[in-house]
C-alpha cells in the first residue's frame, strides 16, 4: 500500500499477522520556542502512523541546522522536545541524520506495525458513515500570526498545546470502533484531506460548518488577511470540487482550507457508533470529538458540500 489514494503512510506486509507502516515528515519552525517546535514536529510525524490504525515503534531524526549556531543550545532543545514526545508515545529513537543548512528543519521518519486486516485507509468511507474530527482547525492562521506578531500570547499557547498533543489517545479510542476510513488533517487543510477521502471512497462528503471546531482567534486573523500562503493554494485546489451553501463567505472557506500542522484525526465511522466513539474520545481527553458531517448518497462521487 503506497501512493494509490494518497494514504498517510506506506504499508508493507511482513506476514499474515504483521504489516510494517512507514512515513516521514519534517518542516521549518512554526513557533519560536525550540523545545515546543521539537515536540510539534515529532507529534506531527507520529500522526501519520496513528492515522493508519497502527502503533508506532521506532523513529529516526532528520535534522537540518546551521553549524554556526550549534553552540547556542537551540538544536539540543529541538531534539529534547522531539525525544520527549517519542518517550510519551512509547517510541524508540534509533538515531538519525543531520546536515548543515542555513534554515533549520526538523522531523522524523517513523515506523510502526499493524495487523494487515486492521489497517485504516483514507479510501474506505461508506454512505451512511459520519465524520468525526479530534482536534480543532485554525492552527495555520495562528502560527502565521505568531510569525507576524499578531497572535495574542494566550492564543499562541493554545495553538502550541494542540499541535504538541499526540493523536495517540484518539487512535486508541477509535480502535474499539468500526473505522471505515481515517486520515489526519495537516498541510492540505480539512477540505483537502476530506476531498482525498471522498475520492478514495468514490462518494460525496457533506460538512457542516457550524459543527467544525475552530481555535479561538483563527477566524479573526484570516479576516485580517493573516494566513499561510498554503491555505490559499489549498482553497484554490479544492474549490472546483466543493459546493458551498449561500452565506459561507471567503473567510470561512479559507478557514476550512487552513494549512494545519499536527492536526487531529478525521474518522469515518458508522452513524450508529458515533455517539459512543465521541464518549470514548471524551474519556481520553481529546481536544475535540465533533461529528462534522457525513458520507452522503445524494452528492456526486469525489465532491464535498459545505452547509
Amino acid at each position: 500500500m503506497g501512493l494509490e489514494t494518497a494514504d498517510d503512510a506506506g504499508v508493507y506486509r511482513l506476514s499474515d499477522e504483521i504489516a510494517l507502516v512507514q512515513s516521514v515528515d519534517f518542516f521549518t519552525p512554526v513557533v519560536d520556542d525550540p523545545y515546543a517546535y521539537g515536540r510539534i514536529a515529532a507529534a506531527n510525524a507520529l500522526s501519520d502512523i496513528y492515522a493508519m490504525g497502527a502503533r508506532p515503534l521506532t523513529a529516526l531524526n532528520l535534522v537540518a541546522f546551521p553549524q554556526a549556531l550549534l553552540s547556542t543550545g537551540i538544536l539540543a532543545e529541538i531534539l529534547r522536545g522531539g525525544s520527549d514526545a517519542l518517550r510519551e508515545a512509547g517510541v524508540t529513537l534509533l538515531g538519525g541524520h543531520s546536515i548543515d543548512d542555513a534554515e533549520p528543519k526538523y522531523g522524523l521518519a517513523v515506523t510502526g506495525i499493524v495487523h494487515p486486516q486492521r489497517i485504516w485507509r483514507n479510501a474506505g468511507a461508506r454512505v451512511g458513515d459520519v465524520l468525526v474530527l479530534t482536534k480543532p482547525i485554525g492552527i495555520g492562521a495562528l502560527t502565521q500570526g505568531i510569525k507576524t506578531g499578531d497572535t495574542p500570547p494566550e492564543q499562541a499557547e493554545r495553538a502550541v498545546e494542540v499541535m504538541a498533543r499526540l493523536n495517540r489517545d484518539a487512535y486508541q479510542a477509535a480502535l474499539e470502533f468500526t473505522v471505515h476510513a481515517a486520515t489526519d488533517v495537516t498541510g492540505y487543510g480539512l477540505l483537502g484531506h476530506a476531498l482525498e477521502m471522498a475520492r478514495g471512497a468514490e462518494a460525496g462528503l457533506r460538512l457542516r460548518l457550524a459543527d467544525v471546531p475552530v481555535l479561538p482567534g483563527a477566524r479573526d486573523l484570516i479576516a485580517r488577511g493573516i494566513c499561510p500562503g498554503g491555505t490559499r493554494k489549498n482553497l484554490a485546489a479544492v474549490e472546483p470540487h466543493t459546493r458551498f451553501s449561500d452565506g459561507i463567505d471567503a473567510v470561512d472557506r479559507l478557514l476550512l482550507a487552513d494549512a494545519v500542522t499536527s492536526g487531529g484525526l478525521l474518522l469515518a465511522v458508522p452513524g450508529a457508533e458515533a455517539e459512543d466513539l465521541c464518549r470514548a474520545l471524551a474519556r481520553r481527553g481529546t481536544f475535540s470529538r465533533a461529528v462534522i458531517g457525513e458520507v452522503a448518497r445524494d452528492l456526486p462521487p469525489g465532491t464535498i458540500e459545505v452547509v
